[in-house]
């Protein structure tokens, strides 16, 4: 391992690199070997160095505990939802790890706590950034901020286009996936629960 880190170019990227980095571009380095191309070739000889940098910028929230995002709250009453909806994300899926990108829709009914409305964007970009699957990405979104805002409920909406399914496999692009995810009173309401769809223009 330490060998081929060794043998990666010399190049401005090679040097921005640090230990984990070096490594992970040599094993990229050694794919490229193993898919037939020739590393040494000038548009590959920077190419393990970016990969590796674009894996710590996609999977940049894989160690962020996604609940600290929500932490500033304050006390506010409030008669309906909050609604942040067009989150844009871009996630890995881990069953192939490409990616599959799309658009978050996220509300909460408070019970006198709220949050401010752009850490609702930087849940879903947290828990985005790390290898996923969507369903479990739709859930995870309500699990937070059901633990820690304790609102009368919460639901997301995702729906997403996956290049696995679209580049590979059935080669269907332009197909979308959209889950569903509830906690609380969006849970046990239909109404609620239609509400939300009509407000977002999917019912």
């Amino acid at each position: 391992m330490f060998e081929r880190s060794a043998n990666l170019k010399n190049t401005d990227f090679r040097h921005e690199l640090d230990d984990r980095q070096r490594q992970i571009a040599s094993h990229v380095q050694e794919i490229l070997r193993l898919t037939g191309e020739d590393d040494t070739r000038e548009g590959l000889l920077d190419t393990p160095a970016r990969v590796a940098k674009m894996f710590d910028e996609l999977l940049g929230g894989t160690n962020i505990n996604p609940d600290s995002m929500l932490s500033t709250t304050f006390n506010e009453h409030t008669d309906g939802p909050v609604i942040v909806s067009n989150i844009t994300f871009y996630s890995l899926c881990e069953h192939h790890m490409l990616p599959f990108f799309g658009k978050a829709h996220v509300a909460y009914l408070p019970d006198h706590t709220i949050v401010g409305i752009s850490k609702l964007a930087r849940l879903v970009d947290v828990l985005a950034r790390r290898l996923q699957v969507q369903e479990r990405l739709t859930q995870q979104i309500v699990d937070s901020l059901q633990r820690v805002l304790h609102p009368l409920g919460a639901i997301a909406l995702v729906e997403a286009e996956h290049t696995c399914m679209a580049a590979r496999g059935i080669k269907k692009p332009g197909s979308t996936t959209l889950t569903l995810a509830t906690t609380g009173i969006y849970r046990e309401n239909e109404s609620l629960r239609r509400e939300f769809l009509q407000m977002l223009g999917k019912a």
